[in-house]
């Protein structure tokens, strides 16, 4: 049976956090410093001297402006896609706010839609929301998965969520974690992992 690669989409996929930092927080707010390289912690609203729903109302507006949909993918992910992405079945799972999950189901399917064939998300909840709720976590998620899958992630949390759920996890080196390395280093080490 052909291997599941579960794969996060924002910081895995692509450049999101480094993006937003230098084409939406940094200009609207020229006084922050903060490089991408110092966000220790993700959500970075303590970091950035905010509140966390200012950040996330600083981000939904990148998303929804057109910053997200213009992003590319991380050059080394999508050469991994093109050299060994036909040897593995692929899915997307990814926290988002519900009313900007087709912006990312777009764009997945846009860069990566040769491999990955199944968009799932779990809602990122705002305050305005008012839906049921089925997966709290990604970790349910995995709950419910009956398949041999290999996740990767940049939330530690959710890495840790998967291999409770039995799935070997890996964690996408980022500022925020503790992750040693850098995406190339993930990509060796998910290809050694599926092939093992």
């Amino acid at each position: 049976m052909m291997k599941t690669i579960v794969w996060d989409v924002d910081d895995v996929l692509n450049d999101l956090m480094r993006v937003w930092l230098e084409q939406e927080w940094r200009v609207s707010h020229p006084e922050c410093q903060l490089t991408f390289d110092e966000l220790t912690s993700n959500p970075p609203h303590q970091l950035l001297k905010t509140t966390k729903e200012d950040y996330l109302l600083s981000l939904d507006r990148f998303r929804s402006s057109g910053g997200f949909s213009s992003l590319e993918p991380l050059p080394e992910v999508q050469e991994w896609f093109q050299a060994f992405g036909a040897r593995y079945r692929h899915m997307a799972l990814t926290a988002v706010p519900r009313d900007k999950a087709s912006l990312s189901a777009e764009w997945v399917i846009r860069h990566f839609g040769d491999w990955i064939r199944v968009f799932h998300f779990v809602p990122s909840i705002r305050k305005t929301d008012s839906f049921p709720a089925y997966d709290l976590n990604k970790g349910e998620v995995f709950q419910r998965l009956k398949e041999e899958a290999v996740f990767i992630d940049d939330n530690e949390e959710n890495v840790a969520d998967a291999e409770k759920a039995g799935f070997p996890a890996l964690l996408m080196p980022r500022p925020w974690n503790k992750a040693k390395g850098n995406v190339q280093t993930a990509l060796k080490a998910l290809s050694d992992l599926v092939t093992a």
